[in-house]
């Protein structure tokens, strides 16, 4: 069992003649080696481990039945697979091209010797808050950019509010203005959700929406963990 901090190694150094393009934008979903979701790193991280024989390639098919199993690569495997995958199955994969090879983004990696357990609190942040409320005003329901938008205590601070979860919500500056340091009751305005805290990083639920991050399903469990972005 290891007691030490995990500590993942410098970004990956590309080999020279890799085109920078979207694949390098990506998100890699990290597992434990008890195949627990711990964090999402990008992909030169995760190819910075894989280069490094610390991590592996997990990699989800589903058959004609639809069921689903998961294969293990490591990353000399993985550039065998990929070329496959470059023939028959290219528009499913981001793409990595370097002047010898070109290999597939994985969406998937397994830490091969950490066994710590993933974090089991959601971090009361900005960014968290902003991504529970999908970017929306929770009072008029516009959805705007985090620039124009503020946080408003449900109920103020000068009346015992105070800064949770379930007092704190996205509101622009047109309601916040409106509302003042009134309840919503007493401004006669009416929320669109009630605020509550998240089970898991509700940032991950807008990585779900994309359909390339759908294989991570298979190791999300909302009962105990949550990712911690870096």
């Amino acid at each position: 069992m290891m007691n030490q901090p995990l500590e993942f190694p410098p970004p990956f150094s590309a080999p020279a003649g890799v085109t920078v393009a979207a694949a390098l934008n990506a998100n890699v979903l990290v597992l434990n080696k008890f195949y627990q979701a711990i964090r999402v790193v990008n992909v030169r991280r995760a190819f910075s481990l894989l280069c490094r024989e610390l991590a592996e390639v997990v990699h989800i098919e589903t058959d004609a039945a639809g069921q689903s199993k998961w294969q293990n690569f490591d990353f000399a495997s993985w550039q065998e697979i990929s070329l496959l995958k470059a023939e028959f199955e290219p528009d499913e994969f981001d793409w990595i091209h370097t002047v010898r090879f070109q290999i597939a983004v994985p969406r998937i990696i397994r830490l091969l010797g950490y066994d710590k357990l993933p974090r089991q609190d959601v971090k009361f942040n900005r960014r968290n808050i902003y991504a529970r409320d999908s970017n929306r005003c929770q009072y008029c329901g516009k959805r705007m950019p985090t620039t124009e938008l503020s946080l408003d205590h449900v109920v103020p601070k000068s009346q015992g509010g105070r800064s949770t979860w379930e007092n704190i919500v996205c509101c622009c500056v047109r309601c916040n203005v409106k509302k003042g340091g009134r309840t919503p009751d007493q401004a006669h305005m009416h929320l669109i959700t009630k605020p509550v805290k998240p089970r898991r990083s509700p940032v991950i639920n807008i990585r779900l929406a994309d359909e390339r991050y759908q294989s991570w399903r298979q190791f999300l469990d909302t009962a105990y963990w949550t990712v911690e972005l870096k």
